[in-house]
């Protein structure tokens, strides 16, 4: 942010001055530079030319200190570390504000004095911020809140306040973050100017986006963009139309997405808001193979480079635009030959003048993004060595200014090009490092907002994939190789978590084996990681300290079909024979290789940690052909995204305190019908017979209001929900039915997590147990299991029972009812489900009634 120079300050403009005021002529002339040079940098700032605009300020501070000026002089010290910030120089930008804020707590305590202390303290925030010190920062942006809030400054107010929930949203915070939302919009409206009126509510609109309320965003942008054209101003209406288009690519509504985009290029008269646009668009038609309309595209943005003014969105828009060259070049068929007609744009040239602004403009970023890609262009070309030179001419720039959202991606690269040049071990070493990163940017990879695209899918999860396939791809992997693959899968998976919940909110710690080791010596924990052409299985059994593994070669299409197909039969009840036939292939990949040594281990009870489209079907229905029996007739089973998201303190035997929950009547919500669950009152008396000390809310009765209530008044160990939901890869889509409204997972992990004043799904005081005996995971979704996991991990409880399908409602009652009553007798949580599901095996064979039931977490 750049902060703007006082007006009327002690020493006025140059334009007040006279020289019955002032008799030195020589102080006239050195505040009249100070005053231009101080103008000149903001400007170089807000132009994107960051190291010229550090000269320039640094030459008003000095001028504004002859001069005895002290507002201008910390004002100008505000912007020198704002500018500082952009090159990535963070010690000169802490010295630069501390000096401002010190010399500003000197003045006397003014309301404009104040202002600009608040103002300086917004920019100490963005530092602390970017340095990943989001609890100091958002401590910072409260004190500027006060600050900005006492002197009734509302434009200020309306920034920080989107500044402060951004945070909050970042550290897991989401109700907080809401209430600091709160009431925002009527703030805004309060403006008499329509510019910043729209300005503000597309700010409102795009971290409401942040933070998943895709809706409101959606409603907010479109307020912004009325607002924008009651103003006339062309600018402020391209630039909510651009948000309105990414808004509307996250919700994967592309031709609407690509209507907006349009829009935004034809009204914007500000050739970067064009260029943004179209560098989206193509992005865009790319991603989803629209190539009829991308050379024509292509052919327009190539020229507007050329017309651009030599600054860091300059830079990065040609670093952009190659990137999508280079995605076209990697493409086959069509693409290939609309790549030749493109390939007189010379991308390595494009690079090359890149390469020398960024230098030009000493802007060590841009300069390492550049040589980065065209290491990768180089790459593509097969030249290697030229490649591998630049790439770590890159990561050795990214690492002078602590770049690490540069850095991973070219450990990343150079792990590439090692692994090309058969160097493995040093491959191996790269990608570790790349990883590492990312683990120590988690907070901040939800927030990067750059020219340069980010994906999860494109730009993080397969670095962790093409480590695996190094670590695995010899038969018999080494012990050390192992131990690093089995790390790095569970990575992926609080990576994966991560991603979900736009959020890096989940505590973590090193894999350690003390539940199998001391806590359930008879648990083992197996990993299936699906690879290009195999599937590896790790298992982890008490008493070895080397892992066990066995590799089955098979591509990874031929795995995900079985799957698929799998996971339609097992919801037929008529398809128990293909349940049987495809759940046995699954047995024989992933089970049958250590069933000796499960069995001389005397494992009891087996743990997944499941990978990709496995997450979708239920281990306990795995069938050995051989014996005619499911998994589940010979262990216990549990799942967990990981044993390093468990907690491994022990526990007292659980006392039961439970509250119960649900709806089953009919009722439509938001478009949607949901059919009556007739037997859900049963299913919560016969719980309320079992355990004495119980709660029920039916109907009527089961809103988020009156959780909310019974939530804050009991702790409650057990919480077990009778009601249809549903459990999807899109936060939006994930959710649990209440008497009136869809409580979406955010609401409702919130609900349970901060009514019981905890943070910590760790906490000593969580949720044992929650129970959601009626939900599903979302039809065709092959990411779906994310949203149990997601719920499951975010509502604080140490281990969820859920479902799914939606299967029969009075079998659930049944098996519920029986679950309760083994877990009366002490036995644990995963073997109380096992016993029920057993129970319910005896009656009926049919896997539809009894397999959708999986427990997830600690099994203990």
């Amino acid at each position: 942010m750049v902060v703007e120079l006082p007006v009327g300050a002690t020493i006025p403009s140059k334009g007040n001055l006279t020289q019955e005021k002032y008799q030195n002529t020589n102080l006239i002339v050195s505040q009249a530079d100070a005053d231009k040079l101080a103008q000149q940098g903001k400007k170089l700032y807000q132009a994107g030319d960051f190291a010229l605009a550090v000269k320039s300020l640094q030459q008003a501070i000095d001028k504004f200190e002859l001069s005895g000026d002290t507002l201008h002089q910390a004002v100008s010290l505000s912007n020198l570390s704002s500018a500082y910030q952009k090159l990535g120089l963070w010690e000169d930008a802490d010295s630069a504000i501390t000096n401002s804020l010190n010399l500003l707590q000197e003045l006397n305590s003014s309301l404009e004095n104040l202002r600009y202390i608040a103002k300086a303290l917004d920019v100490r925030g963005h530092l602390e911020f970017a340095r990943g010190q989001t609890q100091f920062a958002l401590a910072t942006w409260r004190e500027a809140g006060d600050i900005y809030k006492s002197l009734d400054d509302t434009s200020n107010l309306i920034n920080n306040r989107i500044d402060r929930a951004q945070v909050l949203q970042i550290l897991g915070h989401f109700r907080r973050a809401n209430q600091v939302l709160n009431g925002l919009e009527e703030v805004i409206n309060s403006q008499s100017d329509f510019s910043l009126r729209a300005e503000g509510l597309r700010n409102l609109g795009n971290i409401l986006a942040v933070i998943d309320d895709l809706k409101e965003s959606n409603r907010i942008l479109k307020l912004s963009l009325e607002n924008a054209k009651y103003s006339g101003s062309n600018i402020e209406i391209s630039k909510t139309l651009l948000s309105l288009a990414n808004l509307a690519r996250l919700q994967h509504k592309t031709p609407l997405a690509i209507d907006y985009y349009k829009q935004a290029i034809r009204r914007s008269n500000n050739l970067d808001i064009r260029l943004q646009s179209q560098l989206n668009l193509l992005s865009l038609l790319i991603n989803t193979k629209q190539y009829t309309e991308i050379e024509l595209l292509v052919s327009q943005i190539h020229p507007e480079l050329n017309y651009l003014t030599i600054s860091r969105p300059e830079v990065n828009a040609k670093i952009n635009f190659v990137h999508n060259l280079i995605k076209l070049r990697n493409e086959g068929g069509e693409n290939r030959k609309l790549f030749k007609s493109v390939s007189s744009y010379k991308p390595a040239q494009i690079l090359a003048k890149a390469i020398k602004h960024a230098r030009e403009l000493k802007d060590k970023r841009a300069e390492s993004y550049a040589i980065g890609t065209l290491g990768d262009l180089y790459k593509q070309d097969g030249r290697f060595s030229e490649a591998e030179k630049l790439t770590k001419r890159a990561l050795f720039i990214a690492q002078t200014v602590h770049a690490l959202d540069i850095s991973y991606q070219w450990e990343w690269q150079m792990g590439i090009l090692l692994q090309q040049d058969g160097k493995t071990q040093d491959a191996i070493a790269h990608y570790e490092k790349a990883i590492k990163t990312l683990q120590y940017l988690r907070k901040d990879l939800i927030s990067i907002n750059t020219d340069i695209q980010f994906s999860f899918t494109q730009s993080v999860e397969p670095v962790y994939r093409e480590l695996l396939e190094l670590l695995l791809q010899e038969k018999a992997p080494n012990s050390e190789n192992l131990k690093l693959a089995r790390n790095t899968i569970e990575s992926l998976q609080l990576a994966e978590l991560d991603d979900f919940f736009r959020s890096a909110c989940l505590n973590s710690s090193e894999i350690v084996d003390t539940l199998i080791e001391q806590q359930d010596p008879h648990s083992a924990v197996i990993y299936p990681i699906i690879l290009s052409k195999s599937l590896d299985v790790i298992l982890k059994v008490p008493g070895q300290s080397n892992l066990l593994h066995y590799k089955t070669a098979i591509n990874k299409e031929e795995l995900e079909s079985t799957v698929v197909k799998l996971r339609e039969y097992l919801k037929n009840v008529s398809r128990t024979a293909d349940v049987k036939r495809l759940s046995g292939k699954v047995y024989q990949w992933m089970i049958k290789p250590f069933e000796t040594e499960l069995a001389k281990s005397r494992i009891k009870t087996l743990v997944f940690v499941l990978d990709g489209e496995l997450r979708n079907i239920p281990m306990s229905v795995l069938y050995d052909g051989q014996q005619d029996k499911y998994l589940i007739e010979k262990y216990a089973i549990s799942i967990t995204p990981g044993l390093q998201l468990l907690d491994t303190k022990i526990r007292d035997q659980l006392e039961l305190n439970v509250l119960t929950g649900g709806v089953d009547r009919e009722i439509s919500i938001d478009g949607k019908t949901f059919p009556p669950l007739t037997n859900v009152e049963r299913e919560l008396k016969n719980i309320q017979s079992e355990v004495s000390n119980s709660k029920i809310l039916v109907n009527q009765k089961f809103t988020e209001v009156n959780l909310h209530n019974q939530l804050q008044t009991i702790p409650f160990s057990v919480v077990h929900l009778a009601t249809h939901g549903e459990f999807s890869s899109d936060p939006q889509n994930t959710f649990i039915l209440t008497w009136n409204e869809l409580l979406k997972s955010r609401k409702f992990d919130n609900l349970l997590r901060e009514t019981n004043g905890y943070n910590s799904f760790k906490d000593p005081n969580s949720i044992d147990l929650l129970v959601l005996s009626a939900c599903q995971t979302a039809q065709g979704d092959r990411r779906a299991a994310l949203g149990l996991a997601g719920v499951a991990l975010k509502a604080g409880a140490r281990s969820t029972i859920a479902t799914l399908w939606s299967v029969d409602d009075e079998h659930t009652a049944d098996l519920m009812n029986k679950f309760y009553s083994e877990l009366k007798t002490g036995v644990n949580k995963t073997e109380a489900l096992h016993q029920a599901q057993l129970g319910i095996l005896g009656q009926e064979k049919r896997p539809y009634f009894w397999a959708p039931f999986v427990l997830m977490g600690n099994w203990l």
